[in-house]
């Protein structure tokens, strides 16, 4: 009988040599303004396109079910001793699972208070879970409103769409609930509590129907995230060969109806962020561009984890060997995962370096860049849909700056075409949800982060 394979400690790339070369060439890493809690290891849905529960890694199952409090208060003393050495005065995190409601008001009470408790009034901490909806009773958001924690909820959109991967382990959809949630979350007692709607792209659904449908409850800000896929897994629907793009051609659709409208009916994030890196605005996201990423991931155990997307990758992708009870944040920043996400251009492969787009695009997500033969130093599987995407976006912001421009020398008024976009990748939190059904991986800035950090968006 054949036995396993191993788990594989590290990729082909990046290397620790690699981290030991640019910190000899004098390389500092940014440190974390942003941390992801995984304080429930279990869901009560069961997501046929998870990343959580369904890619190759599935260390989930040796996790405890929640976080104690001893690992709780570890945490809560590792972030304030982070932010402290590195005079970070407004932080991000982000409550995750699983789902984090499972751990009951009790505990999200006292997570809430521990963590607040042990940065003190020197940082500004902004607080957001991530949530598949189903527990969001009038009580419990009441009670988030009582402890300030804002709320991003994963949805699909109508009800077709929702039910065809978001149901149960009985195989009941759950749209219903999660639209009672909904109208909960965005009624006037609780709208303030109201972060973003992460949607995940599903190339069946209509791009404009299911925008649309979010719409209806009126959500401050919109995510669509791209399946997690990867050069060895490819995402559903993707042409290997770059012949068709229907993930541009879906974004695409979404765009014309969203740029089109009279007015902004709400921010959506990877377009809005599209629209900064094309007027040179850098915003804080980890979908496209280059700024450094800088949040962290703590697990159940208290293991100091990369990111959940690369679970897509291969069993062990996500581990640094590394936990709050022995090892500093400062240490974690040197682990060759998390390094190499603050490299910008010199992280890139080559062919990415080579792209007039690198800068807007930044390489595409890092889990989607993934090649067993060489590691992460790789352009995304999704290169030839966001070169698509990207230029067509550009093409229409150049149009309508040109038409603006001739209509200001005919003295008729008029914004820029993208200064809205710019002004809110300023302003804006980096975003980050864990998947559809945790969040998109935006990256959590401080300033607003009702983005989370750790997306659970699924796999293929």
């Amino acid at each position: 009988m054949s036995r396993p394979p191993p788990v594989r400690a590290e990729p082909p790339w990046p290397r620790a040599a690699d981290v030991a070369a640019r910190r000899a060439a004098g390389w500092q890493p940014y440190p974390l303004d942003s941390f992801v809690l995984k304080v429930h290891s279990r869901c009560d849905l069961a997501c046929d396109y998870c990343y959580m529960y369904r890619s190759h890694d599935q260390s989930w199952r040796a996790q405890p079910r929640t976080m104690s409090p001893a690992t709780l208060a570890r945490t809560a003393e590792r972030i304030a001793e982070h932010l402290s050495a590195h005079g970070v005065t407004e932080a991000g995190v982000v409550l995750h699972g699983g789902e984090p409601l499972l751990i009951g008001d009790e505990a999200l009470a006292r997570t809430v208070r521990t963590l607040r408790g042990a940065v003190g009034d020197g940082v500004r901490l902004h607080l957001s879970l991530q949530t598949n909806g189903l527990r969001l009773t009038e009580q419990r958001l009441g009670l988030l409103g009582e402890l300030g924690v804002t709320v991003g909820v994963s949805t699909d959109g109508g009800r077709a769409a929702h039910d065809r991967h978001r149901r149960g382990a009985d195989g009941r959809g759950s749209h219903a609930r999660v639209e009672a949630a909904l109208r909960r979350l965005a009624g006037e007692r609780h709208r303030h509590l109201f972060g973003t709607l992460l949607c995940t792209i599903d190339l069946r659904n209509d791009p404009v129907r299911t925008y649309e449908a979010l719409l209806t409850h009126s959500p401050p800000a919109v995510d669509f995230l791209l399946p997690l896929g990867n050069w060895q897994t490819p995402p559903p629907g993707l042409d290997p060969h770059g012949r068709r793009t229907p993930y541009a051609d879906w974004l695409w659709a979404v765009f014309e109806r969203w740029y089109g409208a009279r007015t902004k009916e709400t921010s959506v994030r990877f377009l809005d962020n599209l629209l900064a890196l094309l007027v040179g605005a850098t915003p804080r996201t980890e979908a496209l561009g280059l700024s450094p990423v800088r949040y962290a991931v703590v697990d159940t155990d208290g293991s100091l984890t990369q990111d959940d997307t690369l679970r897509t990758a291969y069993d062990g992708a996500t581990r640094t060997g590394l936990d709050v009870h022995g090892h500093s944040f400062d240490t974690l920043l040197l682990h060759p995962g998390i390094a190499a996400r603050q490299w910008g251009a010199s992280a890139l492969s080559a062919p990415c370096r080579a792209c007039p787009l690198h800068r807007v695009c930044g390489g595409g997500h890092y889990a989607t860049r993934y090649d067993h033969a060489t590691g992460f130093a790789n352009p995304s599987v999704y290169c030839a849909d966001l070169t698509e995407l990207i230029g067509r976006v550009h093409g229409r912001l150049s149009a309508d700056l040109a038409a603006r421009e001739q209509g200001r020398t005919r003295g008729e008024p008029g914004g820029e075409p993208g200064a809205e976009a710019e002004s809110d990748a300023r302003t804006d939190a980096p975003q980050r949800g864990a998947g559809n059904c945790a969040t998109n991986h935006p990256q959590p800035a401080a300033a607003t982060p009702q983005n989370p950090p750790s997306s659970k968006a699924p796999p293929p």
